[in-house]
């Protein structure tokens, strides 16, 4: 069966169209965006989230950010660019596909830079167009690589959202339960809830079951008790950076979850776009870890549920060491082993 899909980022006559995944599932709404500011928000707030997500509408943000540039000279226009560009990096540190695209982005504009600049921003307009594209391509096919994986009548684990909303279409760790859907397979996901923000309660759920996949909704401390029941088979997570020794970097909770699938011998699985690869960071310690407001927890979706004044320690990612990843699952196929090897002959190949 073909399964429908929302388009979450997309671009069309100058405007910047984001679905805020704050407000889902109770209201389905598109932001239009037309200034780069509101596409910052978009991406601090986390109306936008998902790494690949996150990197399509930070080169889109871009287009939106330059449209009125100055056009006299290369010079004047790259000066007013880069201004844009860095000021898009600060919105969030941890996924490197934001700056992958800003990156991605910045090197079509040196690659034109001996045309007009009127030609430089419909060109940055098309590799906009490109990364959005090539995203939907390579979770298509990380989804087909991680499908080898499982089999008919499987219980699933995620955390999180890496579906289809985080990306251009499939997602990343869900892809692979749309194309077994699509080819009639009985795969049972068991979701955490993913606290503090509910990513797995308000997103994965509500896409997996729009798409009639069967889902169960658990609390991220039900986790160990579902494996120890034996209803889960293998946990698919996908990721926001992998630093170049395989160590991962993830929506908090997921080391925890790593830990017990090791503890129950079940395979922990990563689904990683080549660009969510990062080989300058080293290892997991590397990666910046942002820490958002304590209000998250303390009053989260408007209610307080802490008392007033508690310290509050509140990191939106974890690091999962290389050694509790059975494999990490790229567009490229599926590495195991020594990841510190065999992540360098991604870029080679």
């Amino acid at each position: 069966m073909e399964i429908a899909f929302l388009q979450s980022v997309s671009y069309e006559n100058g405007v910047l169209k984001i679905l805020d995944q704050t407000k889902i599932p109770n209201i389905t709404e598109f932001l239009e965006i037309t200034k780069i500011e509101d596409a910052w928000d978009a991406i601090k707030q986390l109306k936008v989230r998902g790494a690949p997500a996150i990197g399509i509408a930070a080169a889109y943000g871009l287009v939106v950010g330059i449209k009125d540039a100055p056009e006299n000279s290369f010079a004047e226009f790259y000066a007013f660019f880069k201004k844009q560009a860095d000021y898009l990096a600060t919105s969030r540190p941890t996924a490197v596909n934001l700056f992958w695209a800003l990156k991605r982005m910045d090197e079509r504009v040196l690659k034109e830079k001996e045309r007009p600049v009127t030609h430089i921003k419909a060109a940055l307009e098309n590799e906009a167009h490109t990364i959005r594209n090539e995203d939907e391509d390579v979770c298509r096919t990380i989804g087909e690589h991680a499908l080898t994986l499982l089999s008919d009548g499987m219980g699933i684990l995620t955390h999180c959202n890496a579906g289809g909303i985080a990306t251009a279409r499939y997602g990343t760790a869900l892809a692979p339960l749309y194309l077994a859907k699509e080819k009639g397979w009985n795969i049972k996901v068991y979701a955490d809830e993913t606290r503090p923000l509910l990513q797995g309660a308000r997103l994965t759920a509500w896409e997996l079951m729009k798409a009639g996949i069967d889902v169960t909704l658990i609390t991220d401390n039900m986790a160990a008790m579902v494996m120890q029941k034996g209803w889960v088979q293998a946990v698919i997570v996908g990721c926001d950076r992998v630093a170049a020794n395989g160590d991962v970097a993830n929506k908090i909770g997921t080391y925890g979850v790593a830990l017990l699938a090791k503890a129950h011998q079940i395979p922990f699985y990563v689904a990683a776009p080549i660009s969510t690869i990062d080989l300058e960071t080293k290892t997991g310690t590397d990666i910046p870890i942002e820490e958002r407001e304590a209000a998250e927890i303390t009053e989260g979706f408007g209610k307080r549920t802490a008392p007033k004044g508690v310290k509050v320690f509140n990191p939106a990612f974890d690091v999962t060491p290389n050694e509790l990843v059975t494999a990490i699952i790229t567009e490229k196929g599926i590495l195991t082993g020594n990841y510190q090897e065999a992540l360098p002959k991604l870029f080679k190949s």
